[in-house]
């Protein structure tokens, strides 16, 4: 089985809008789901300049899928689903 990639972006207007709070992640998905799961704060995944105005920061991609107006519960939602597959 593949190792899912979850990626939390740690740039500026994520981390102000919430990524900080994604923090938690490093400590909860190892517990929940071992070595399946790799979490990586990364120093920015160029979303919100997509359409700035319009941004749903934070965001976090897990594998291909971007996770906006990320939670921990979203992310752990969407770690399941890839799993899953």
């Amino acid at each position: 089985m593949k190792k899912v990639s979850v990626k939390v972006c740690l740039g500026t207007t994520c981390f102000v809008m919430g990524s900080a709070n994604l923090q938690e992640l490093i400590e909860i998905v190892p517990a929940k789901y071992g070595n399946k799961v790799d979490v990586s704060g990364v120093p920015c995944l160029g979303l919100c300049s997509v359409d700035w105005e319009f941004s749903k920061a934070p965001y976090v991609k897990v594998n291909n899928e971007v996770i906006k107006e990320a939670t921990v519960e979203k992310v752990l939602n969407e770690i399941d689903k890839q799993l899953a597959k």
